[in-house]
């Protein structure tokens, strides 16, 4: 659901960042190691997409802080280097998955969705199935009975999120924090009128109740 891109290169940064937001995440963009561990300690983080050659903070040092921390956010590093030695030491420094450069953009949303995948405890199957609502994560589509939902990816995030939480609420802080950027204001009604939107596309009869002071659940 949520990315942090770390790329020095701020143009190939920007068309990673716009073109997984196109398929479905929250990202935000660093382009330097300490603004990468920065970002990672104030917000949680499912995928890291970790440039290796980092400024200030080699990409290396990021993922050695990660595993020492135990962090639970998932590795895929980036790298012009495409020998098995360089595959090996990115993998035996914590790496979760490992992409050279360059690569074909439909294979990257693919790793970062498995990796997505595999950082829920426990990990999430690629079906997602509730009241007659059916989520497919890694085709992107929603059916209700049958029928197409046609979400946007916001929409779509929002209630892969709450089948996810399988009949718990989940609060709108909660859904701001994981379905919207770093950059999202926390007193916007950007949750309420997504769910207004999402509520109509599901029709009747409703299925997402609203839980007054505590969230969401469907």
């Amino acid at each position: 659901m949520r990315v942090l891109v770390a790329e020095d290169e701020e143009v190939l940064a920007a068309l990673v960042a716009t073109g997984l937001r196109r398929a479905g995440f929250a990202v935000d963009t660093v382009h330097s190691g300490d603004a990468a561990l920065a970002h990672l300690g104030l917000h949680d983080y499912d995928v890291v997409v970790l440039d290796r050659d980092l400024p200030r903070l080699h990409g290396d040092d990021v993922a050695r802080e990660l595993v020492a921390t135990a962090s639970t956010t998932r590795i895929l590093m980036l790298t012009a280097a495409a020998s098995t030695e360089d595959r090996v030491a990115g993998l035996d420094l914590g790496a979760d998955d490992y992409l050279t450069k360059p690569f074909e953009f439909p294979e990257l949303v693919s790793r970062v969705r498995a990796l997505r995948r595999r950082s829920a405890r426990p990990p999430l199957p690629p079906t997602l199935e509730r009241h007659g609502v059916r989520l497919d994560t890694v085709r992107r589509t929603a059916h209700r009975d049958g029928r197409d939902l046609e979400l946007s990816p916001k929409e779509f995030t929002v209630l892969q999120i709450l089948l996810e939480a399988d009949g718990a609420a989940v609060s709108a802080e909660e859904l701001l924090e994981r379905a919207w950027d770093a950059h999202a204001d926390p007193f916007t009604a950007a949750v309420r009128v997504c769910m207004s939107k999402l509520r109509g596309k599901l029709g009747e009869p409703g299925l997402i109740r609203t839980h007054q002071g505590v969230g969401y659940a469907l």
